[in-house]
């Protein structure tokens, strides 16, 4: 028993030591509705895994326990080496400078022109660059979503998918080493969504980032995803790639893919 619990132990640390996320015994509740309970996930260096639960299961809270917008009644939430609940504003507003958050409203604004969306993270975290080099980095985010002819449009005159990619390109001018994506391909047509999954494919392959991705987009989470972790029940039910979990006899598991 000792000898079980010890190589348990040691896989734990290791797991956590290679982690660019390491969330530990998670515990979130409002009033008497437990939200996670006890969850446990991983985020390895350049690895895409999609978070797959039906609505209400608690991603979204997930995802606003690592980024610091909420705190957990209890656990840990380490990114990039630093425990989150601990971190004060100053503290937080460095780490998210390495994380990239992909709103699913693109969050993009109106009154400003495209190229104005993207200086505003630059201005937001206090990056001291020249004119000369704001502008290149501009045109490269853009370039790198394929929309460089963009760059003085406004938002209202760009379609949902040019849109979701200018939020990206905002995403990517600060070159994170991590990319939360919350519903990437949600309202954007099949085709669209497929486009959309391919360039998060790419940026992954370019930039070697680490993406935890919110999705109810089956095909978008067969493209994209290194590897699936099942949020049900509050916890983290199973874990394994598309194609192990695709062929799960576990009903829990089973209806995601019918």
């Amino acid at each position: 028993m000792f000898a079980e619990t010890e190589t348990a132990s040691v896989k734990n640390v290791n797991r956590k030591m290679d982690s660019v996320i390491h969330v530990e015994k998670l515990n979130k509740s409002f009033g008497n509705n437990h939200i996670l309970h006890n969850f446990d996930f991983d985020l390895l260096k350049g690895e895409n895994v999609v978070v797959l639960g039906k609505s209400g299961s608690g991603k979204s809270v997930l995802i606003k326990c690592i980024i610091g917008l909420m705190n957990p009644d209890s656990g840990s939430v380490n990114v990039l080496g630093k425990e989150i609940p601990e971190l004060n504003h100053q503290e937080l507003d460095r780490i998210r400078v390495k994380v990239g958050f992909l709103f699913q409203s693109n969050a993009l604004y109106d009154s400003m022109t495209v190229r104005e969306n993207l200086e505003f993270p630059l201005r937001r975290h206090w990056i001291q660059k020249n004119k000369e080099t704001v502008n290149d980095l501009v045109m490269e985010a853009l370039t790198n979503v394929g929309l460089a002819e963009t760059v003085d449009m406004m938002p209202s005159e760009l379609s949902g998918g040019m849109r979701k990619r200018i939020a990206l390109a905002r995403t990517l001018i600060l070159k994170p080493e991590i990319i939360l994506y919350d519903e990437p391909t949600t309202g954007l047509d099949p085709i669209t969504g497929k486009e959309i999954s391919t360039l998060m494919l790419e940026v992954q392959k370019k930039y070697n980032t680490s993406s935890v991705i919110i999705s109810h987009d089956i095909n978008c989470v067969k493209l994209v995803s290194n590897r699936v972790v099942m949020l049900i029940d509050g916890i983290c039910y199973a874990s394994g790639t598309y194609d192990e979990l695709k062929v799960s006899t576990d009903k829990k598991i089973h209806k995601f893919f019918e």
